[in-house]
């Protein structure tokens, strides 16, 4: 496995912006697409070699990880994309290895993670990075409950090491997983102390629970505020006013 990262750096990607995964062997595959920066393609071409990519795996259709395709298909014309909603078998040859795909919704309903299955590796997308902290979209079908649900289940195979979309790998994924979950749970309980303390909306639970934030980061931590909310909606334990959100 060679980790070639998609040079694309910015507030929301972090500092080495996306990971992409090449798989070389039998079958060369690359996990994630990157987004069509043409030295990202160059590096995979390099180190294909004389092999052709076989096969693209895409953790979930955000454009900093699918946005790439339409550039690697122009250079491999017979690549096979291989993503949620499209078949997808249960064991998929990628390099000279088999993975396993795991629908893993929560940061996103379509996201997949890849489980290599002989070295016990996880290619985990936007499930868990270190670094900075995974947002969970309400807006655009982040569910929070259904995140915690895809921890647990990650968690369940101890996996021996995370390969995620942003940042360095994870050696100690089941450390990764529960301090995910810890700081959920963490946050719950300022949303709801700040709900408590007369902020009604969205923006306001955000600036007392955040703080100050640039303008990108405060609609995705507004985001994530809301996701929490509507967890909180669903448990019975908040619920829509004419003037915000109220506990229960």
């Amino acid at each position: 496995m060679l980790l070639l990262p998609a040079n694309n750096q910015s507030p929301w990607t972090g500092p080495t912006g996306n990971n992409t995964y090449l798989l070389k062997g039998a079958v060369p595959a690359l996990v994630d697409a990157g987004v069509g920066d043409p030295s990202h393609l160059d590096a995979v071409r390099s180190a294909l070699g004389t092999a052709s990519l076989a096969r693209v795996l895409i953790t979930h259709n955000h454009p900093d990880h699918a946005g790439g395709l339409p550039a690697i298909a122009a250079r491999w014309p017979g690549v096979r994309v291989i993503r949620f909603g499209d078949p997808m078998d249960e064991a998929i040859e990628a390099g000279d290895t088999v993975l396993r795909p795991l629908h893993t919704p929560g940061h996103s309903p379509d996201h997949v993670c890849f489980f290599d299955t002989r070295s016990r590796d996880l290619y985990c997308g936007d499930l868990v990075r270190t670094g900075g902290s995974i947002v969970i979209p309400a807006s655009k079908g982040g569910n929070l409950r259904h995140y915690l649900d895809s921890l647990a289940r990650v968690r369940d195979l101890s996996p021996r090491r995370l390969l995620p979309g942003h940042g360095p790998i994870i050696d100690d994924p089941i450390a990764a997983i529960d301090g995910y979950r810890n700081h959920r749970m963490q946050r719950e309980e300022e949303v709801i102390a700040a709900v408590r303390g007369g902020s009604l909306l969205p923006e306001q639970i955000t600036a007392r629970v955040y703080g100050p934030l640039s303008p990108v980061l405060t609609a995705a931590a507004a985001d994530t505020v809301l996701a929490h909310l509507v967890k909180l909606h669903d448990e019975g334990r908040a619920f829509v006013s004419d003037d915000g959100w109220r506990l229960t």
